[in-house]
């Protein structure tokens, strides 16, 4: 199932970067975790790899393109759309317009603010990890 496969996040805060996997750690997320700082390198990766991430987490403000951008970018290139990787913003901005935008104008699965307790965000997390668990996408049919 494609729910074993990596989890992607780019996010260019390394102290983000550790309390994510310490949150992934109190949950017992066994998914192995792909950090990239910028979205030109995980574009690559995503373009390159045969595996079927699991889920792709994505700062809004990055070095070089905004998450906004790298998400269209997902969304133009067909071999990554065919993927239906579920992909959700996960950003200390959540500036009204531009999660208008990222609803209307492109086929994001979620935005959620970073919470700044441990424990707030390891709840957030519980809860956006359990519905992609559970929930029926086409890549949860695929089996490695």
């Amino acid at each position: 199932m494609a729910n074993v496969g990596p989890i992607v996040m780019i996010e260019d805060d390394p102290d983000d970067q550790e309390t994510f996997l310490v949150v992934l750690q109190q949950l017992k997320i066994k998914n192995k975790v792909l950090f990239f700082e910028s979205p030109s390198s995980a574009w690559n990766y995503l373009r390159d790899t045969l595996d079927q991430p699991f889920l792709i987490f994505c700062d809004v403000h990055l070095p070089g393109e905004n998450g906004l951008e790298f998400k269209k970018k997902i969304d133009d290139h067909p071999p990554l759309k065919e993927k239906s990787i579920p992909f959700v913003f996960y950003s200390t901005s959540v500036d009204p317009d531009t999660v208008a935008t990222a609803y209307k104008d492109i086929t994001v699965q979620g935005f959620f603010k970073k919470e700044k307790g441990l424990q707030d965000m390891q709840h957030s997390m519980k809860i956006i990890f359990d519905y992609w668990k559970l929930s029926h996408h086409p890549n949860s049919q695929i089996s490695f």
